[in-house]
């Protein structure tokens, strides 16, 4: 990807935190912010080399990154990952709570660790992030905070009771969170992804998944950054706050 021309970047000189930016949708919209002039922390779990790589991407762009590991479901980690990036640039203008996992199986073979993990990092990750950044952007009078959803948080999914359940609190968190936080400028908002090509729909059958799907294909990581990014950096997003954005292909049509 390449940046965007210097006179309609919107993003000069703000600073934007990734989530799980190491691959995946995480990735596609570190690059996108970046190509609007942000300089990017791409935060990462374990994927040390693979967070490196989408830093070089985004300096080849004339931006800066800079890679940041923290496991986002424990509050000391984010608590530094949050510091470090204050001590770095000084602000934080875009919070992007993409980081997430999967333990799919069926509900009655559920383990209570694998429904809590689920929990941990996609429910409790984003409400300490989202709590850290908004002491920050509170002073600043301005933000914009994107947590990435699901259409399993809308509609359900077999085999997913963890993931949809999360994903349901992360649309509760987001109107909530964005009625908070309105009267100082920040706008809160969820992009609720359907299936998209990354490692988490990798041998899932996808013959009987099209068949729900109007469009009758995956989607690509980068419409569901284009969508983020439209929501972080768009002027015509400044009055936006509270919404869920669907990228499904027709999956879901409230």
């Amino acid at each position: 990807m390449e940046a965007l021309p210097a006179s309609v970047q919107q993003l000069q000189g703000k600073v934007a935190i990734v989530t799980g930016a190491s691959r995946g949708i995480g990735r596609s919209t570190a690059l996108a912010l970046a190509s609007e002039g942000a300089n990017v922390v791409v935060n990462y779990a374990s994927s040390s080399s693979a967070a490196d790589q989408v830093v070089e991407e985004i300096t080849a762009m004339g931006t800066q990154a800079v890679a940041i590991a923290a496991d986002v479901s424990k509050s000391d980690q984010v608590d530094a990952l949050i510091n470090a990036t204050m001590e770095k640039w000084g602000r934080i203008d875009v919070l992007v709570n993409n980081a997430g996992i999967t333990r799919d199986t069926l509900l009655l073979r559920m383990k209570p660790e694998e429904w809590q993990a689920v929990i941990d990092l996609n429910l409790t990750g984003v409400f300490l992030c989202t709590k850290a950044v908004s002491k920050i952007m509170l002073k600043q009078r301005s933000g914009r905070i994107i947590n990435i959803t699901s259409v399993a948080g809308q509609m359900g999914n077999a085999g997913q009771a963890n993931y949809s359940a999360a994903k349901s609190g992360v649309i509760g968190f987001t109107k909530t969170v964005a009625r908070e936080l309105a009267s100082r400028g920040i706008t809160v908002n969820a992009v609720a992804p359907g299936f998209i090509e990354t490692d988490m729909t990798q041998g899932l059958p996808a013959e009987d998944i099209l068949k729900m799907i109007p469009l009758s294909r995956y989607g690509k990581p980068e419409e569901v950054a284009g969508m983020i990014q439209f929501l972080a950096a768009a002027p015509a997003a400044a009055y936006i706050t509270g919404q869920i954005m669907n990228v499904d292909g027709g999956m879901v049509m409230a």
